[in-house]
């Protein structure tokens, strides 16, 4: 699975002045940060109060992903670039607070496939009836609710103007996160694969989305297997796909527009492509050895073209010995350019009106 930092989202949902929340939402975030830092988790507190949420007050249909005032594209950006929730919520009149309601129903598309967990307080439940409350709600949502839990009595943990929970509380807030790092990473292809920008791939499953830097590793493992390949048809090693760290691919994933084919947390090909004045480069074309056959360089081929509609000629290249490669490009329609460079490579370029 990627590497990426996950980012969890530790929102406090009472906007009573002076409430418990945010104080709990503290201790909370101070308990977890040395595991979190541990756990590749990014905690970020926030507090629904300071989002400017009046009752739900857009015309269409959260469903859509269409929203019109300001406030709903600012909740909606901060719930899509999660990958998790903690929701740290009082009981009132056995429920949720209706603050927290109104929060999610304001959205869609953003909170499905994403863990949620729930940090409750309260007097004879500690909360525990809101938190059933609210899962009622966020199931309905596709969130994922967490097995683990906090539930605070405020007589136990409130001692005078002092706010103490005890041990266990600590260690359940512990196991509450390391379950939702676990299940925040189990989800995340279900979470890509249904995001809005990914592409439905060629094969059952799979989808294509951009690669980010954080997707080095996987990209350097790819490289190194296709292009081992590429080194004994054209008797070199001076291939630089073959000895670049993840951090030279995490440098030029930053400047090309690269498209990765993914199943089930699995890179299986990739393109790049960037453009120089009126030439469209693709490059970097890979598909895993085991998969070859199947069409997916031809896929990937055809999404990195896509990119070409306002350029004059697509250009990409391969090794002069590559025969395999050079028999897919002239099938596509390239031709080879009459010059060979000194390391072994040949261009083959097309118009782009050849390609629509």
């Amino acid at each position: 699975m990627t590497t990426k930092c996950l980012r969890v989202l530790v929102l406090v949902c009472s906007t009573r002045p002076n409430a418990l929340g945010h104080t709990v939402g503290q201790w909370l975030t101070q308990t977890l940060t040395p595991s979190a830092e541990r756990l590749g988790v990014d905690l970020v507190p926030m507090a629904i109060g300071d989002l400017g949420l009046p009752f739900l007050d857009e015309e269409e249909h959260p469903s859509s992903g269409v929203h019109q005032h300001e406030h709903t594209r600012r909740w909606s950006r901060i719930v899509d670039g999660a990958d998790g929730f903690v929701l740290v919520t009082p009981e009132y009149n056995y429920g949720m607070p209706a603050t927290l309601k109104n929060a999610l129903d304001y959205l869609g598309p953003e909170w499905a496939f994403k863990p949620v967990g729930f940090v409750s307080y309260g007097h004879t439940s500690a909360g525990t009836r809101a938190v059933q409350h609210a899962k009622q709600v966020v199931t309905t949502l596709r969130l994922v609710p967490l097995g683990a839990t906090v539930a605070l009595r405020i007589t136990e943990v409130v001692q005078g103007d002092r706010f103490a929970p005890a041990t266990r509380h600590a260690d359940a807030a512990q196991n509450l996160l390391e379950e939702l790092a676990q299940l925040a990473r189990a989800l995340r292809p279900m979470r890509e694969r249904e995001h809005p920008s990914s592409v439905t791939g060629p094969l059952p499953g799979s989808y294509a989305r951009r690669l980010a830097p954080d997707d080095a590793p996987h990209v350097t493992v790819l490289q190194r297997c296709c292009w081992t390949e590429e080194a004994l048809a054209n008797n070199t090693l001076a291939l630089p796909a073959l000895h670049e760290t993840p951090t030279d691919v995490r440098s030029w994933l930053a400047d090309w527009h690269t498209t990765g084919l993914w199943q089930d947390g699995r890179l299986l090909g990739m393109v790049r492509t960037r453009r120089t004045g009126t030439d469209l480069h693709i490059g970097r074309l890979a598909v895993a050895p085991d998969l070859r056959g199947l069409g997916l360089g031809r896929w990937l081929l055809h999404q990195a073209e896509t990119a070409g509609e306002e350029c004059l000629r697509i250009v990409l290249s391969t090794g002069a010995a590559s025969q395999r490669n050079l028999a897919l490009y002239q099938r596509q329609g390239y031709a080879p350019l009459p010059d060979t460079h000194q390391d072994g490579t040949v261009d083959l370029a097309k118009s782009v009106a050849a390609h629509t």
